[in-house]
């Protein structure tokens, strides 16, 4: 009998502990980041039409932010500041760069057979990741799906700027199609079990658009986001028992419009018969573009579920900050349906409004963060955040000094419902689609767009009576909009690279 109570007590110890060394581990992190995510695209924030019951209850459990911001309005440098803490103003990365100087950097067949065409403009050596900040503490880093910040051989991979794993894309050109001819594990190119089929290709010219059996070849065997996925799994499977940061940069729900058969037929009884999209605007043809974009959306939901059950099953799901987000507003071309979808509400729709614009529907984005036992389940926050308060934030809960250059400032104290210190500002600019800035004070937001055209009149928004930014008050508000001026000024330094230079600024 004490030989049993012996026995019962030694276990009960043990126990205990293993659950004190639970407690003490450091949390593990996962950024989950969608791709041209619209704020309206998601049930918690509106959506009707698409189902994202995984993603609703991440915010049922955490916290929705309403007031949070993408880094910029395009993949490559919303990513950029995330990873680093700077705004657009004193980012390395400002815009897209395909790096056109090396060749034919959009031709896929030249691409695939020479490695040295992919990728985009790597990132510098010196440059200060969140990975490498949290390498030196100890944590084990990821990179799973689209990257964009530096061409295979160069010293913008992902191994060489803070991660000690990544699988997925290395390019965002090759992201043009999710059914992929390769994917990269480290610095290997792996070869998948899919034809070389350019993002440009067309339905034959004698082919019936309205038969499925037309698009064929646009499904093929294996599809990139579910191999993301398994790699995912097994990282997280693998590093059980030691802190872990993943970057999970789903390429969903990106055009082209593909998605898993099951998902879209769940789609296709609930919305019905619609017309094909041909593929006129560079993106592979879909025969049910309403229902596959929104089954890209459920399928990216599934996703984020699946992992959440990896974390319960390896009993770390109590220890796991979630933060789930869009690097950018919605699209606007290439068969997404943004209209029916109402992707960027409440906020304007459409070419010029949403990605690619610093307009709220461009670079509003959704954010949810999850902590069990620490963000009080259900809660919601207007507190005006950006891309750039994550590495402090991140920093701050792990315990690791933040950079000192950086923009951020951390909103950790949200999270644990504690006072938090608010941003003056936050500041885009963007050296794209004809040049714009942007200034979020208060209330105001501020936009210079067509600066390339000499333009630098400042329009005024009022975000509390003008979600939509439809009455420039700038007239009626001289004194704000030379705040908002001298913001501008203020937060823009000349970009390194001549390619994101704004001569119109003063940059030379």
């Amino acid at each position: 009998m004490k030989k049993i109570i012996f026995t019962l007590l030694s276990g009960l110890f043990l126990i205990a502990c293993n659950s004190k060394k639970q407690e003490q581990k450091p949390p593990n992190i996962i950024f989950f980041l969608a791709d041209d995510l619209g704020y309206g695209e998601v049930g918690v924030y509106g959506q009707e039409n698409i189902k994202t019951p995984n993603i609703d209850a991440l915010a049922k459990n955490g916290m929705m932010f309403t007031q949070h911001y993408s880094g910029a309005p395009v993949c490559a440098p919303a990513r950029y500041v995330f990873l680093t803490g700077k705004h657009l103003g004193h980012a390395y990365i400002r815009g897209n760069d395909e790096w056109n100087e090396r060749g034919d950097v959009w031709n896929y067949e030249k691409v695939f057979a020479d490695p040295t065409l992919e990728g985009q403009r790597p990132i510098p050596e010196s440059t200060v990741t969140l990975g490498k900040v949290l390498q030196k503490v100890g944590y084990k880093t990821s990179v799973l799906g689209k990257w964009g910040l530096g061409a295979p051989q160069t010293e913008g991979v992902p191994n060489l700027q803070g991660f000690d794993y990544f699988y997925g894309y290395n390019c965002q050109r090759q992201a043009h199609n999710l059914y992929p001819s390769h994917l990269w594990e480290d610095t290997t190119k792996v070869l998948l079990k899919n034809a070389l089929i350019s993002p440009h290709t067309k339905l034959d010219s004698l082919a019936d658009p309205y038969e499925e059996a037309s698009y064929s070849k646009f499904t093929q065997e294996e599809y990139a986001p579910e191999m993301i996925q398994q790699k995912a799994l097994s990282f997280i499977e693998e590093n059980r028992d030691q802190p872990f940061f993943m970057y999970y940069a789903s390429p969903l729900p990106h055009l082209p419009i593909q998605a898993p058969n099951e998902f879209v037929e769940k789609y296709r009884k609930q919305i019905g018969e619609e017309k094909p999209y041909k593929g006129d605007k560079g993106y592979f043809p879909n025969r049910y573009p309403r229902a596959t974009y929104a089954a890209m959306i459920s399928y990216l939901d599934f996703q984020l579920g699946e992992l959440i059950e990896t974390l319960k099953k390896q009993g770390i799901y109590d220890n796991t900050i979630i933060i789930f987000s869009s690097d950018n507003g919605p699209t606007y071309t290439g068969g997404v349906d943004f209209e029916y979808f109402e992707s960027s509400a409440p906020f304007a729709n459409g070419y010029g409004r949403t990605k690619g614009y610093v307009y709220e529907g461009g670079i509003r984005v959704p954010m949810i963060v999850s902590w069990p036992q620490h963000i009080k389940a259900g809660s919601k926050s207007e507190h005006v955040s950006a891309f750039y308060d994550l590495m402090p934030t991140i920093c701050d809960i792990t315990g690791v000094e933040a950079p000192k250059d950086i923009d951020g400032i951390s909103f950790n104290p949200t999270l644990l419902n504690q006072e938090q210190p608010e941003h003056e500002f936050l500041y885009w600019e963007f050296p794209s689609y004809n040049g714009q800035q942007a200034v979020r004070m208060g209330k105001w937001k501020g936009i210079r767009k067509d600066i390339f055209d000499g333009n630098l009149t400042i329009e005024l928004y009022d975000l509390e009576t003008d979600i939509k930014e439809q009455n420039d008050v700038a007239s009626q508000n001289p004194q704000i909009v030379e705040q908002i001026k001298a913001i501008m000024e203020q937060a823009h330094e000349p970009a390194e690279n001549d390619k994101f230079k704004i001569k119109q600024l003063g940059d030379s």
